[in-house]
């Protein structure tokens, strides 16, 4: 069988790109190893500009049960050390807690509403590409079978298949210095403040803060309740200079008990979960940090872990994946429908593997802050008082959630919008939000003109097959600017405060062919 594209790969990212690539008209196939989703826990929710990106295409309120807006968190943490967030201008860091078990039902739900097609138990065993198309075998429980698709896209995890067979390097480092463990437990609610889920030990006399990597002199120890009202915590440790651990074996609880009693320097009273499990008892030694040398080799695209692997410290797992997905989707979807200009594949890896680069520094860093060291404790001190002011954890904030990025729009006017995510306009605007929305939840390009001024909309007639225009009524003055060209990823590929004139329209249609193709 032929097809235009195939994802090699059902974990969030993969779902997610299957989606928005039936969004935009193309119809994915997706091969997925595995028979059924898997129950183990993993990731436990999503932090990052990711959360709106999903609310975005209408799925902030199937993942939550409630309707939004996302609303930012007051407090965060950053290797350990306290972030106060509730007196930013503009707080940037949203999360949502949802194990990612959720995730990829909701995602597997929305796209097989679309149409897609998913192959469960079919694993890719080797592939070879020429000018046209790639070739795949793969195996399945009725027998091996052959496919040919235009593109293959592989969201197969941090062992690629897909990466290993198109021969894209992965370079980077491996720091087995520490060992990582963690399992779901049952913490006495008596050593637990009910107003705060702080844990109080009499002995050694230490109060430690949930939701946080509490570092003390033998490691690093965290703890949360994921399920509200559940009873059931994640208690995780990390140890350095300590026997290694012999991975072939399983960990057990009094493993990770007796972990938490190094930690702590006393014993911490735990149980395990006598609930239904699914229940967490893992062990790591050392993590990764590497990135692929390209997204892109022909027509093989990587997505996700199979394109970068970091540390999961501070959430960014998801947040960077998912996001690769909104951003190659309607790009892939372009080449695929033959409108894309040129080049237009190949800001996937310019846009994302900066991004990319970025999570892994910062992940390391928290790594590294974490070490039980002296000098590691004169670096703390020295960040502790940095991030005494607002500026600083602004800064720290938007590193972690991603919204520091601005891609390079090549076209740029100079407006500080442009390249940025599309700003909030529900406080600004009284008529045309609703029109806003449903467009780009179907992950279309929008226009949107704030002014009434008819040349805007005039400007962009050529290209009306493949961008929505929106004329909204302002509430205020105070807007953001006059007009903005949304691509559907959610990001601004060309804003002004001048809908009049040559130079409105000369720029407008210099953004309109560079990111949607040749006017019609």
């Amino acid at each position: 069988m032929t097809t235009d594209v195939t994802i090699v790969g059902g974990g969030p990212n993969g779902l997610l790109l299957a989606c928005e690539l039936r969004l935009a008209g193309v119809r994915p196939l997706l091969l997925e190893r595995l028979h059924t989703r898997t129950a183990t826990p993993r990731a436990n929710g999503l932090v990052g500009r990711v959360v709106q990106a999903l609310e975005l295409r209408g799925l902030y309120e199937p993942l939550t049960g409630r309707s939004g807006p996302a609303q930012p968190l007051p407090f965060y943490q950053f290797s350990g050390l306290p972030l106060d967030l509730r007196d930013l201008r503009d707080n940037p860091l949203h999360a949502l807690q949802v194990p990612q078990a959720r995730i990829e039902q909701v995602l597997e739900e929305r796209a097989r509403e679309l149409g897609v097609e998913i192959r469960r138990g079919h694993e890719l065993t080797a592939l070879h590409q020429d000018d046209d198309t790639v070739t795949l075998d793969v195996r399945a429980p009725q027998g091996a079978y052959r496919i040919r698709t235009r593109y293959l896209v592989g969201a197969d995890g941090g062992h690629s298949t897909v990466r290993k067979q198109a021969g894209i390097a992965f370079p980077g480092t491996t720091d087995d210095s520490f060992t990582s463990r963690a399992g779901h437990a049952i913490i006495p609610d008596a050593l637990l403040d009910p107003a705060t889920g702080e844990l109080d030990l009499p002995e050694p006399g230490m109060r430690l803060r949930p939701y946080s990597h509490n570092r003390l002199p033998g490691g690093v120890l965290t703890f949360a309740m994921m399920q509200p009202g559940s009873g059931v915590h994640l208690v995780a440790t990390f140890e350095w200079d300590q026997p290694p651990a012999d991975d072939r074996t399983a960990m057990s609880f009094d493993e990770l008990r007796a972990s938490a009693r190094r930690v702590l320097g006393a014993d911490l009273p735990m149980s395990p979960p006598t609930t239904p499990g699914p229940h967490l008892l893992r062990r790591l030694t050392g993590t990764n940090s590497r990135q692929a040398d390209t997204y892109r080799a022909g027509r093989v695209l990587l997505l996700g872990d199979a394109a970068h692997v970091h540390s999961a410290v501070g959430g960014p797992g998801l947040n960077l994946g998912m996001q690769d997905a909104i951003n190659l989707g309607w790009k892939l979807a372009a080449q695929i429908h033959g409108w894309a200009p040129p080049g237009l594949l190949g800001t996937y890896h310019s846009e994302r593997a900066p991004v990319s680069r970025r999570v892994l520094m910062q992940t390391r860093a928290q790594m590294a802050l974490m070490r039980p060291e002296a000098d590691i404790t004169a670096a703390r001190d020295l960040l502790a008082e940095l991030l005494d002011d607002p500026r600083n954890r602004a800064r720290i904030a938007a590193l972690l959630s991603g919204t520091d990025i601005r891609y390079d729009m090549s076209h740029d006017t100079g407006h500080p919008l442009t390249g940025r995510w599309l700003p909030d306009l529900r406080t600004h605007i009284t008529d045309g939000w609703t029109q806003i929305a449903e467009r780009l939840r179907a992950a279309r390009p929008v226009l949107v003109d704030l002014t009434g001024n008819a040349a805007t909309a005039q400007a962009a007639d050529a290209w009306t097959d493949r961008v929505d225009v929106i004329t909204a009524r302002s509430a205020n003055r105070l807007l953001p600017a006059s007009a903005i060209l949304v691509r559907p990823d959610g990001y601004l590929a060309w804003a002004t405060d001048d809908t009049a004139g040559q130079s409105m329209r000369h720029h407008l249609h210099e953004a309109l062919t560079t990111w949607f193709g040749a006017a019609t």
